[in-house]
């Protein structure tokens, strides 16, 4: 039997390239060269397939639309050929302006070029024609842009924070139906998070048909970058996002900064789970950062926000999020745990409340629990019709939430010490016992007066 080309496997490694396909067609003139085509395109095929398994849990790639099953790897590979598409779609623009030596940290940390064409932004190595996979954003999909200090650092640094669409709420999206699966088995975006210094950049690190205009703004790496993305958003017709700043005014922690003191810190230590990272509240919303996976909660999507687990130093703060639109389920609440006690006044009064942020400390899944445990206190004690009238009291004393489940508690804690000090009286012990006491003297005395007429009613009877 003649040997012939696997054309199922050809074309799913070389979908996005048909003129390599259209050449290894017209090469495979021998059972060798068909042999060796075929075996290339199996290897490859194997190696996309399983590139997501071999790589440690925690640098995993999620691969939207992925399925289990005989179809699996074929949704996989047409998931890395979106990629590939794209790259290739940026690649085949010419540059228009390119930034040497930028440090990024998200989704990958290494030091790369970065290039501006009119319809992307991506990375590639230096000396490297290529666009790094995973690294390449459309101008049209990025839906948030923040600029904001990296905490921690003696010397002062900024990060530039790239959202696309879908890449920055928490993974609760549902899958597409069947028959969408295989037409949206797509490499989703994940984030990009570059570092800059506050130095200028170096002779030669700008290049490109844009530098010349560029050049009036490099007088600062942030400068220019500003410049830089805010130009070609609006040239992409992306009008709606904004390149949004962290400002003291907005929030600014109480805590002093340990490398700068003398700066104002915009963001506060706080924890997702285990992992460590800071919460800056910004403008627009409550960004987590900067370990994957970065979370964005935008103001406009945030139901309210609660305080829980209030210790002396720290609590937690759990900020909710409305559902999805036509979806039965409830939103998702999000908490971030061991913000600073001293944080609490700023946070609650100079952003919950300025940004009209419901705050529901007093939640009706946390207030029926708590209502569980005093109604079986009140009960025990016989106090349901005095504390039931003192419930919608201080609705308008001007406290919040937290401060005023507080004040009640401490209220409690005094009844409780009132209650016992009323039931145990020192004193009535004592008289108790001294009446006791005098008691008996007198039924002695008793006693002893009626033995005295006995014995003159018998000196009596023997004189007679």
């Amino acid at each position: 039997m003649a040997a012939k080309l696997d054309s199922q496997k050809l074309g799913l490694v070389f979908q996005s390239r048909p003129d390599i396909l259209k050449g290894i067609q017209e090469a495979a003139d021998s059972p060798a060269r068909i042999d060796l085509f075929n075996n290339i395109a199996s290897f490859v095929y194997e190696r996309i397939a399983n590139s997501t398994s071999e790589e440690p849990a925690a640098k995993r790639r999620r691969v939207e639309g992925q399925t289990t099953g005989s179809n699996g790897a074929a949704q996989l590979i047409a998931g890395s050929q979106a990629a590939v598409l794209g790259a290739d779609a940026a690649a085949a623009e010419p540059v228009l302006l390119e930034i040497k030596d930028i440090s990024i940290s998200v989704p990958q940390r290494k030091k790369y070029d970065l290039c501006f064409t009119k319809n992307f932004l991506y990375a590639r190595a230096s000396g490297s024609p290529v666009p790094v996979q995973g690294i390449v954003y459309p101008w049209k999909d990025i839906e948030h842009a923040f600029y904001l200090p990296v905490p921690d650092k003696s010397q002062v640094q900024h990060n530039y924070v790239l959202l696309p669409r879908n890449s920055y709420l928490p993974s609760t999206k549902s899958q597409p139906p069947a028959d969408q699966q295989t037409q949206q088995a797509t490499t989703p975006l994940e984030p990009l998070v570059f570092t800059i210094p506050s130095t200028a950049p170096k002779p030669g690190t700008v290049t490109g048909p844009s530098a010349a205009a560029a050049a009036p703004v490099s007088d600062s790496y942030a400068t220019l970058f500003h410049w830089a993305l805010t130009t070609c958003l609006r040239a992409a017709g992306n009008h709606a996002c904004e390149l949004v700043s962290s400002h003291p005014k907005v929030f600014h922690s109480m805590a002093r900064q340990a490398y700068r003191p003398q700066e104002k810190a915009v963001h506060v230590k706080a924890f997702r789970g285990s992992k460590d990272g800071f919460l800056f509240f910004l403008p627009t919303g409550i960004l987590w950062g900067f370990k994957k996976p970065l979370l964005f909660l935008p103001l406009d999507k945030i139901v309210a926000v609660s305080y829980t687990s209030v210790l002396q130093r720290t609590f937690n703060i759990v900020v909710e999020l409305e559902g999805v639109e036509g979806s039965e389920e409830g939103g998702q609440e999000i908490e971030f745990s061991m913000l600073d006690q001293e944080d609490y006044a700023g946070i609650d009064q100079s952003y919950v409340r300025r940004h009209g942020l419901a705050d529901r400390s007093m939640a009706e899944q946390r207030k029926a629990k708590k209502q569980l445990v005093e109604n079986a206190k009140r009960a025990a004690a016989g106090e349901n019709g005095v504390e039931g009238g003192a419930d919608g009291e201080g609705a308008d004393d001007g406290l919040t939430e937290l401060e005023r489940a507080q004040k009640e508690e401490e209220q409690r804690l005094q009844d409780e010490e009132d209650e016992e000090e009323e039931d145990y009286d020192p004193g009535s012990d004592g008289e108790s016992e001294g009446s006791g006491s005098s008691d008996e003297e007198e039924e002695e005395d008793g006693e002893g007066g009626g033995n005295e007429d006995d014995d003159e009613d018998m000196d009596e009877g023997l004189e007679e």
